[in-house]
């Protein structure tokens, strides 16, 4: 696990960037040559029945220890001196003091503080499945294979950034699977649907064997991101209604992937958070600078029927839970940011800076960022910071998971 810390800027870089990139400045028709697989669907066999026993199908399960990725916890950074704070004098007179102020997440000189301590926190387990680290794109399969070195050695890094928020809990599962390309995602033809399919099918799998394994009372947290959020909210569609499971959801996190207040929230058991600390709902966003152009990336969206198979329309909200207040709407400001994840220059580490990004929820649904930090090379055409959309509010949303299973544990029996 001595690989870069985030290194999921190149994962994303080759996969949903390019795919972002390719829709921000090519025709649909030059998106789909570059980013959808050329071959033919090959429809995956089947996984074992008892496929998810062995260890090896999980990046992160109990047992693993400290390389497991989701276990990661980065250090507390202090913000580097601001000038202005600094008494006048000849190296550092007043006039000069606006050209030097630091940028938001400019640690430059500070000194880091200690990891927060997890101990103490309630039972909870978090079934979190990853976003895409399959990179081949147009020449590769319509499926990542198992056991591709490549996609697991991306998928483990990128955990370490998005999956880490959720590092209280005392049971950690992240399974592999046999993700779909990220050209399913940008292209209507039946391959895509399929792929999707197949991989929601090892996602549903290893689902299963999470219920199976984890305490029969112990509250659950459902999360992922990007692809994974997809997969997480089917997974809330078609397998928690009725379930044994469905009291014990505590809360579902879903960042990465637009979800319609009109024609899809309706149909998930759960409603949107309203309030910080509500137990039992879905926390969903994705980030924009003020100025950001969020139309290419909800134009496939859009096109798409809702889940009550009625047309979602270019005009349609999309929910946004602002993550600085954990309520559905509103705006807060960067001092209401516990702390953004940054990684270091040479992203060997990474740390917590406090007060850097605002957050408000636009009229559409977009949470907008202000001007955006500079953060790293991840942000995408139009002000798009999906690459980001955990680590900008990386303490927030740690804070904002104990809270829900706070909320849900003294209601349950």
């Amino acid at each position: 696990m001595a690989r870069k810390f985030l290194y999921f800027i190149a994962i994303i870089i080759v996969t949903l960037i390019v795919g972002a990139i390719a829709l921000s400045i090519w025709s649909r028709e030059a998106t789909e040559i570059a980013m959808v697989p050329r071959g033919e669907f090959v429809e995956q066999q089947a996984l074992a029945d008892n496929a998810y026993q062995d260890p090896a199908m999980w990046y992160s399960r109990p047992g693993i220890g400290t390389s497991d990725p989701s276990r990661y916890q980065p250090a507390v950074a202090q913000p580097a001196a601001d000038p202005a704070a600094q008494a006048p004098s000849p190296d550092n007179p007043a006039a000069e003091r606006s050209l030097d102020a630091p940028g938001a997440l400019d640690t430059a000189g500070s000194q880091r503080g200690e990891a927060a301590d997890a101990q103490a926190t309630p039972d909870f387990a978090v079934f979190f499945v990853p976003p895409t680290s399959y990179t081949k794109g147009a020449l590769g399969e319509w499926n990542a294979p198992l056991n591709d070195e490549e996609t697991d050695r991306l998928a483990r890094v990128f955990l370490r950034g998005l999956a880490s928020p959720f590092n209280r809990a005392d049971e950690i599962w992240a399974p592999k699977y046999r993700q779909a390309a990220v050209g399913a995602f940008l292209t209507d033809q039946e391959e895509a649907t399929m792929a999707i399919d197949a991989a929601y099918a090892d996602v549903e799998q290893a689902f299963e064997f999470f219920v199976e394994s984890v305490g029969a009372d112990k509250p659950i947290i459902l999360a992922g991101h990007s692809q994974g959020s997809v997969h997480i909210l089917r997974l809330l569609r078609e397998k928690v209604p009725g379930s044994p499971v469905e009291s014990r959801i505590a809360a579902v996190y879903a960042p990465g992937w637009p979800i319609s207040v009109e024609h899809d929230l309706p149909s998930y058991p759960l409603p949107a958070c309203a309030a910080p600390d509500q137990a039992r709902c879905v926390v969903s966003y994705i980030s924009f600078t003020d100025g950001g152009d969020p139309g290419q990336l909800l134009k496939r969206y859009s096109a798409l029927p809702g889940m009550d198979g009625k047309p979602r329309g270019s005009d349609d909200t999309i929910l946004c839970v602002n993550p600085l207040t954990g309520m559905t709407g509103g705006t807060a400001a960067a001092e209401d940011n516990l702390g953004t994840l940054k990684p270091s220059a040479d992203m060997s580490s990474g740390e917590l800076v406090a007060g850097a990004v605002p957050a408000s929820c636009d009229t559409s649904g977009i949470l907008r960022i202000g001007e955006g930090p500079d953060i790293g090379q991840g942000v995408l055409p139009g002000g798009n910071y999906h690459v980001y959309d955990i680590p900008l509010f990386w303490k927030n949303l740690q804070e904002d998971v104990l809270r829900r299973v706070g909320a849900w544990a003294p209601t349950q029996s």
